[in-house]
């Protein structure tokens, strides 16, 4: 009976399981390069930040949130100080999967199931507790709703080779003339464009961008520290557009941690 912590996902491919749990633990700024899966993942952080990137966006996953990323779909996957649990499932039991990666938030009833699920062997019995675990994961899975955690990157190879600098150093200084003489386009062909394979304006591309990059660095870094560093007068403009963005102050990053130390945040036994 195979384990599924840290084992490669080809090693148990193979075996007649719609939904496949592993677990996995990963060297501090490790890199899962572009690859794809023949199967659905849903790739759970439970420390660290990931960084997912596809042709045609990125995402970035906050500490004890997922990403549900579509079969097939060739990704990269950068992990910050991150401890994993994920579920690879065959598409044919997830025709409500959605076509493009998602980021979610895992309650903690999701989390418990995740975590009991990777204690599984890989050839778990289908009839029995094991097979009702499974389905009930992807039952609350199929609930969740998405958290805005993305920017779309455009097809046009000059646009997305602006925007993939731009993520890598984001700059508050950076405006439409200097991307569109870049692009060698006038600004108003630069905004049209970038509107239309995006749906927003550069500007609100790039606020999104900077907002997405502050989220690793809150995981190190207090909260004034990264409103400097990424070019904010105060930490309260700062904060401000972080809120805006995402719907909560980036406090909540900068002290969120796994919430008992244990695999996934687990909670200490009961009693």
């Amino acid at each position: 009976m195979t384990r599924v912590r840290n084992i490669a996902l080809a090693d148990v491919d193979h075996l007649d399981r719609d939904v496949l749990p592993i677990g996995t633990d990963y060297p501090p700024g490790h890199v899962l390069d572009w690859h794809e899966h023949r199967r659905a993942q849903f790739l759970y952080g439970a420390t660290g930040v990931m960084i997912v990137d596809t042709a045609e966006g990125t995402w970035t996953v906050p500490p004890q949130r997922a990403v549900l990323i579509p079969a097939a779909t060739r990704h990269r996957v950068r992990m910050l100080g991150v401890s994993t649990g994920s579920l690879y499932v065959e598409p044919r039991a997830v025709p409500w999967w959605p076509v493009a990666c998602r980021v979610v938030d895992v309650p903690p009833l999701l989390r418990e199931l995740l975590l009991t699920a990777t204690g599984f062997p890989a050839d778990y019995d289908r009839s029995g507790r094991a097979g009702c675990v499974i389905a009930l994961l992807l039952h609350e899975i199929a609930a969740l709703r998405p958290l805005p955690f993305q920017v779309r990157i455009p097809a046009s190879a000059a646009l997305a080779a602006l925007c993939r600098a731009y993520l890598a150093a984001p700059d508050t200084g950076v405006s439409n003339a200097e991307w569109a003489a870049r692009a060698a386009m006038s600004e108003r062909a630069l905004t049209r464009r970038f509107r239309a394979e995006t749906g927003d304006s550069p500007a609100v591309w790039r606020a999104r961008a900077r907002m997405l990059t502050a989220v690793p660095l809150l995981a190190t870094a207090s909260v004034t520290e990264v409103a400097g560093r990424l070019g904010y007068a105060t930490p309260a403009a700062f904060t401000a557009a972080f809120t805006r963005t995402f719907g909560v102050p980036p406090s909540r990053f900068a002290a969120e941690r796994a919430p008992y130390g244990g695999p996934y945040g687990a909670a200490p036994p009961y009693g």
